[in-house]
């Protein structure tokens, strides 16, 4: 195939192994980066089809998409979080489409009837989307790619600044396990703030040094 699937994860081992099927159905190449975790993420994957990198240590979603992204040998990659449900290998097809026709240089996934809350959180702030595909070398060229925990900021300027051709695509029936579902209420709204928090921080000082 001409386009690997890379998925950061970090204690993900109650689901990348559905994630990486429905990857492997479509008939992709799945490279997961195992970031740092303290359960049985890295045997799931490997039992779903996926080959794994393992860091070490947790060190975010931005270092954890660097790291795998360097190993990324096809033209074209597709990036998926790592706790996706109801993930269809045809969700995968319609994302990469206008990428590989040149219609877009990013097609951004977007869920639709995949569940009220995911679908909310989705639509309230899609530039987070990590459900993407673009070609691996637009995707090496995003400056700033690890100057946080997360990605998706330093990749919504880059799109901004080179002018590139972007669109939502709706991948519809899929949705995401909630932070609050993963890690318990109260922890997982925590987690949630404070990466809100960093992603507005990131967004204010990208603009006052522009």
């Amino acid at each position: 195939m001409d386009a690997t699937v890379l998925i950061p994860a970090y204690n993900e081992a109650a689901h990348i192994g559905a994630v990486v099927a429905a990857a492997r159905e479509a008939g992709f190449p799945v490279l997961v980066v195992d970031d740092g975790s303290s359960d049985a993420t890295a045997q799931a994957a490997e039992a779903a089809g996926a080959r794994v990198l393992r860091l070490p240590e947790n060190r975010g979603k931005s270092e954890a998409l660097a790291f795998g992204l360097a190993h990324v040998q096809t033209p074209y990659v597709l990036l998926l979080d790592a706790d996706l449900v109801g993930l269809k290998s045809q969700h995968l097809l319609n994302l990469l489409e206008p990428v590989r026709s040149g219609q877009l240089d990013m097609a951004i996934g977007v869920f639709k009837s995949g569940g009220l809350m995911t679908d909310f959180g989705n639509r309230a702030t899609p530039f987070l989307s990590g459900q993407r595909a673009c070609t691996t070398q637009w995707l090496r060229s995003v400056p700033n790619l690890t100057e946080r925990r997360w990605p998706e900021p330093a990749i919504t300027d880059h799109l901004a600044r080179t002018q590139a051709r972007w669109a939502y695509v709706e991948l519809h029936g899929a949705g995401q396990v909630m932070k609050e579902q993963k890690r318990g209420f109260w922890k997982g709204l925590s987690m949630r703030l404070k990466m809100y928090a960093e992603l507005l921080k990131y967004r204010f000082g990208r603009k006052t040094r522009a």
